[in-house]
């Protein structure tokens, strides 16, 4: 009762400070992209996305090797006498503070996203108005846009707060206690699979919890008249310190969320670090990645063209079923996919026994079994990609294609895939980088000695190897970015 109590407690505490976090950084930067003009702002706009790229445990890695005791910074500090005040912050990094902050860092783009989206298609004239009314900027701020862009900034941090609750790998490095680790200690340290099924089913009530929430936001989320002056077309002209100011409030989350950590990973990669078995674990982790995403890719085709063939209130519930994947814990999908896998084995082996076959595991030791979890956990992730490419395809292509003598599944092979090729790529291209990220799923179902970058950085991160770690971690930042660019072009375009 105390362990569970202390599970709860950490994740509630956990989730707010991120909240907080994420709203800090995410609100102000989105409304002066928004609302201010000034050198730079273009290019900032889409810096701000690069944290994005960044796990949040490889951010708590990088950030632990270089504030840690024997750490360059804690080492110059004590070196010139630096108070124990100053120092005090640093030396309690691997704390949930420090959690917190690591997730931030990495979640506020959810927040700057959608308000930023929510602000620029205000209307200027509403802004005007409270001017005339004797309103000052900040008051009108207070009063007006925020309340206007409430439900998205509230989308926002709700989705910080899921991937929050999901989180693994950064609360375990950094020794805090909520429900992911409480979990995995429960299978791992005490092998009692029901006990974590039971820990599981409590988060997945609470991940229910904040999808619903989520859901009413972004349902409340309301675009203003075209006819109206956009707020962005009145965006105000900036000069001299108040520039350098705004520059600077949203160079800090980029300097931080992503240079100052891919400096470090670099610089150690290059210089300090021991890369044994690189290419190998790049090379599992890419074909895991790149099979597992195409396997996902094609269900989700399958999927999104029945759909279209045969529109139905049951498939209608069956996609509404596949987008709540995403939203579940990568460990909670892993227990979910044992639990069952297991029992199999078992069956297997029990029907074996006759002819004196040695007991496996024949299913849930393999990778079968992994990317089975992946498909669970990514395949809304495909699946909005190609419901969104396939709406763009009138239906009377797919009646011309008929008349060609074209079999329905010709029309989707030679007609619908080419078209929407943009789509099945990113699709895909998603699928591989959310995969390769993917840690506490791999770590549970991974057949014995098959590594991939992701689980081979927490095996080192969790032997104090933090330098050694950098090769595996750069790479999947790296990987990382692809799916930011995409949508920096995506966003490019509106």
């Amino acid at each position: 009762d105390t362990l569970l109590l202390r599970y709860i407690s950490n994740t509630l505490l956990l989730s707010f400070y991120v909240a907080i976090g994420v709203a800090f950084i995410g609100v102000p930067t989105a409304w002066i992209i928004a609302f201010y003009r000034f050198p730079g702002r273009n290019t900032l706009s889409w810096l701000l996305l690069l944290p994005m790229a960044y796990p949040a445990y490889i951010l708590a890695y990088t950030y632990t090797g270089v504030l840690e005791y024997a750490g360059p910074v804690l080492t110059w500090m004590r070196a010139v006498d630096m108070p124990e005040w100053v120092m005090s912050p640093f030396l309690h990094i691997r704390s949930l503070a420090g959690a917190a902050l690591m997730l931030s860092l990495v979640l506020y783009p959810y927040v700057y996203l959608l308000a930023r989206a929510a602000f620029l298609q205000q209307s200027a004239n509403l802004m005007e108005a409270g001017y005339t009314l004797g309103q000052n900027r900040f008051s009108v701020f207070r009063r007006i846009v925020i309340p206007m862009a409430r439900p998205a900034i509230a989308a926002g941090v709700l989705l910080a707060i899921m991937e929050t609750v999901a989180d693994f790998g950064t609360v375990q490095f950094f020794g805090v206690q909520t429900f992911t680790t409480g979990i995995m200690r429960t299978y791992y340290g005490f092998g009692d699979t029901p006990g974590a099924a039971q820990l599981s089913s409590l988060l997945l009530g609470f991940v229910a919890v904040l999808i619903v929430l989520e859901r009413n936001s972004r349902t409340r989320i309301r675009y203003y008249s075209d006819q109206m002056r956009r707020l962005d077309k009145a965006a105000q002209n900036l000069n001299g310190f108040r520039a350098f100011g705004a520059q600077l409030m949203c160079f800090l989350p980029i300097l931080f969320g992503f240079l100052v950590p891919t400096m470090l990973l670099t610089s150690w990669t290059l210089f300090d670090a021991q890369m044994q078995s690189l290419w190998q674990l790049a090379w599992n982790s890419f074909a895991l990645a790149g099979g597992s995403a195409l396997f996902i890719v094609g269900v989700a085709l399958v999927i999104g063209y029945a759909n279209r063939l045969f529109p139905s209130h049951s498939l209608s519930y069956v996609t509404t079923f596949i987008g709540l994947g995403y939203a579940l814990p990568g460990i909670v999908v892993a227990i979910g996919v044992l639990i069952p896998f297991g029992a199999f084995d078992v069956w297997i082996s029990a029907q074996l026994a006759p002819w004196s076959v040695t007991p496996q595991l024949w299913i849930s030791g393999t990778l079968v079994a992994v990317i089975f979890a992946y498909l669970v956990r990514f395949l809304a992730v495909a699946n909005g990609n190609i419901v969104s490419g396939l709406s763009r395809i009138r239906p009377s292509i797919d009646q011309s294609g008929r008349l060609l003598g074209l079999s329905q599944t010709g029309v989707l092979t030679n007609i619908h895939i080419p078209l929407m090729r943009g789509s099945v790529l990113t699709a895909i291209l998603v699928c591989f980088v959310d995969i390769l990220k993917e840690l506490p799923a791999t770590l549970i179902l991974r057949p014995f000695d098959f590594n991939t970058l992701a689980v081979r950085a927490y095996e080192l991160a969790g032997q104090e190897r933090l330098i050694d770690a950098s090769p595996a971690s750069l790479c999947i930042v790296l990987v990382g970015l692809i799916p930011v660019i995409l949508l920096n072009r995506s966003i490019g375009k509106l």
